[in-house]
């Protein structure tokens, strides 16, 4: 994106004014003028820096807490490392676009980018598939082949995410053939189409597992007449929750997906602009969402920065089918 801004910059310019006083023969000399910087490239690298600096409290979190072990917390933190991924290569691709602006250094970014915001979208899937198996396998969810399972799919998630990051490095890429480029230089319009088609179908079946989730929740609401009042007040906020997270969710990234199915390169770069913040804020909402709203974190996090546990912090067992 920022390269095509650096290759029409001025930093390859130079004049040869000055001369040589003893024979006045022209001394070539070049005048490195400044590059101009995108104000929506600073953007990209703030927002990068504060998804590296939230996720890396949370992974701090979870590393230091032993009691944090369960599949849930496995989970939530595959997601702070891919966002922190995510964070670092946003980072990555300014300081080399301003810096470097080489092929390879193209390449390196972008594949960080695409595997570290792929993992990131799964990992919230598989957060969303280990939600609803808390509910509809209850009483089998925390054994031993849960937690098998749950290993299996991060390891999964991950060989998939690193296969998409090297696509590019590995011929995959628009960097000979421009008016096959995306609006994403250097992946290919193809390639572009088909993140978002399988964005699409991640989503729908994210909505269908939250629909399931919600329908579960009321039943259970409903068979326990003893609690009636009190689960249906729970029931109601935990599906309001849902619905946060799914609005959060399409918004961040629903623009972007259905711009890199309709535009390419040729499109205005600021629409691209205008479609890439929003889907990189979702690894800023994710940290808040899926680790500080939970309070086994909250109460590590309270205890690693003053040493003591407000009492307003639940002191329930959570579990993973909490939202």
């Amino acid at each position: 994106m920022s390269n095509e801004l650096q290759n029409t910059s001025s930093f390859n310019s130079a004049t040869w004014n000055f001369q040589d006083v003893g024979n006045s023969s022209p001394v070539r000399t070049t005048e490195v003028r400044p590059v101009a910087v995108s104000p929506w490239d600073v953007a990209l690298c703030v927002t990068g820096t504060l998804i590296s600096c939230e996720n890396a409290i949370v992974i701090a979190i979870l590393f230091y807490t032993p009691t944090l072990r369960a599949p849930m917390f496995v989970l939530i933190g595959s997601l702070a490392i891919a966002d922190l991924l995510a964070g670092l290569g946003l980072i990555l691709n300014f300081i080399l676009t301003y810096m470097l602006n080489t092929e390879l250094s193209t390449l390196v970014s972008v594949g960080l980018i695409i595997a570290a915001f792929s993992a990131s979208v799964l990992n919230i899937l598989a957060i969303t598939v280990d939600r609803y198996l808390s509910l509809y396998n209850a009483l089998t969810y925390h054994t031993e082949r849960s937690v098998t399972f749950t290993y299996v799919m991060v390891v999964l998630i991950w060989l998939v995410c690193i296969a998409l990051g090297l696509l590019p490095l590995l011929g995959w890429n628009c960097l000979r053939d421009e008016s096959s480029c995306s609006i994403c230089r250097p992946v290919t319009k193809n390639n572009a189409v088909v993140l978002a088609v399988t964005f699409l179908l991640i989503f729908t079946l994210m909505m269908q597992l939250y629909l399931q989730i919600c329908k579960i929740a009321l039943r259970h609401a409903q068979q326990i007449a003893v609690q009636h009042h009190f689960m249906a007040i729970s029931t109601t906020k935990g599906v309001s929750t849902l619905s946060a997270i799914l609005c959060t969710f399409a918004l961040c990234w629903m623009p972007f997906a259905m711009y890199s199915i309709v535009a390419d390169s040729s499109y205005p770069i600021i629409y691209t602009y205008a479609t890439v913040l929003p889907a990189t804020c979702s690894s800023v909402i994710n940290p808040i969402i899926y680790a500080f709203r939970n309070p086994d974190i909250q109460k590590s996090l309270w205890l690693a920065c003053c040493g003591c546990v407000p009492s307003n912090i639940s002191l329930r067992p959570r579990t993973s089918s909490d939202v």
